[in-house]
């Protein structure tokens, strides 16, 4: 059986943990921040663990990260 290959796109973007979680970067914290308040932009950083149904999905893009 030939080898699969990792999307990058993906490999940049997602990290797994050790339990087999996926890690993501957390959306609106690029550009348009002004008109959110203090708490919003708080909120939004680090990482946030992403949900089961969609990681199964990045699983798939990232076959020899598990």
């Amino acid at each position: 059986m030939p080898k699969l290959k990792t999307k990058k796109a993906a490999a940049k973007r997602f990290k797994v943990t050790a339990s087999g979680k996926i890690k993501h970067g957390v959306a609106g914290k690029r550009h348009r921040l002004i008109s959110h308040n203090a708490k919003y932009i708080r909120q939004q950083r680090g990482t946030e663990v992403m949900s089961d149904c969609d990681a199964v999905v990045v699983k798939r893009y990232m076959p020899y990260d598990r």
